[in-house]
């Protein structure tokens, strides 16, 4: 199986939707703008802030229009984080397709491109550390994500580049999504476009610590951090 197949459409699991799922188009697209409506307000006044009247307030809607599909704020914050999480997988596949890693190095640091350029250009990003919020529902749901895309990571890798299929792989691979999710979020705290100190030690841990158990890669230049 092709890594880039493996991280295609097909791979990514459907988003959850809200109270009333949308059929025809018209609906569909009402839904799309409320969420991107609440990705705008979080960037502006954050997870803690936001509030229904904001989101409807932002995508020209009523507040029975926001009802309509979801029940409160946190079901809103709960599908842009599943959105968000589709559009990174999508991300990362798009970037390994234009790419075409040779190593299974050249494939983590696509991943770390893919994750920083979604944090620059993507509405709401930041809606990915809202799992560390002590909310209903997604903390779990958060978890299995991570333990699911390392799964897929492995899966690729072991077909792709020979690395060993065992459990530590996998583990070792989660290990990795947690450290960059971490620094990675920690690099955009504050600038917009990232603090690209981070951003190049969150590639030199990540490499550091893989190497330690799968062996060389090419050497690595952490001043390209774009």
């Amino acid at each position: 199986m092709s890594h880039v197949d493996f991280f295609g459409e097909a791979s990514i699991a459907p988003g959850l939707q809200g109270r009333a799922e949308p059929i025809q188009q018209r609906s569909a697209a009402r839904l799309s703008g409320l969420l991107d409506a609440a990705a705008s307000v979080v960037d502006e006044v954050g997870f803690d802030r936001i509030t229904t009247a904001m989101i409807a307030e932002r995508a020209g809607a009523s507040i029975g229009t926001v009802y309509r599909y979801y029940p409160d704020r946190v079901a809103v914050l709960n599908a842009l984080h599943e959105r968000t999480v589709q559009r990174l997988r999508q991300r990362v596949a798009e970037e390994l397709a234009a790419n075409k890693p040779a190593t299974w190095w050249d494939a983590v640091d696509g991943a770390i491109t893919a994750f920083v350029g979604l944090y620059r250009s993507e509405p709401g990003f930041r809606i990915l550390n809202f799992a560390d919020r002590d909310v209903p529902s997604i903390g779990e749901e958060a978890d299995l994500e991570s333990a699911s895309f390392a799964r897929q990571l492995a899966t690729a890798f072991a077909d792709e580049f020979d690395l060993p299929r065992e459990p530590e792989l996998t583990f070792r691979l989660e290990v990795a999504v947690e450290l960059a999710d971490a620094l990675l979020s920690r690099a955009f705290q504050v600038d917009p476009l990232g603090d690209e100190r981070f951003i190049a030690e969150c590639r030199r841990v990540l490499h550091a610590y893989l190497v330690s158990f799968y062996g060389p890669s090419v050497p690595l230049s952490f001043e390209a951090v774009g």
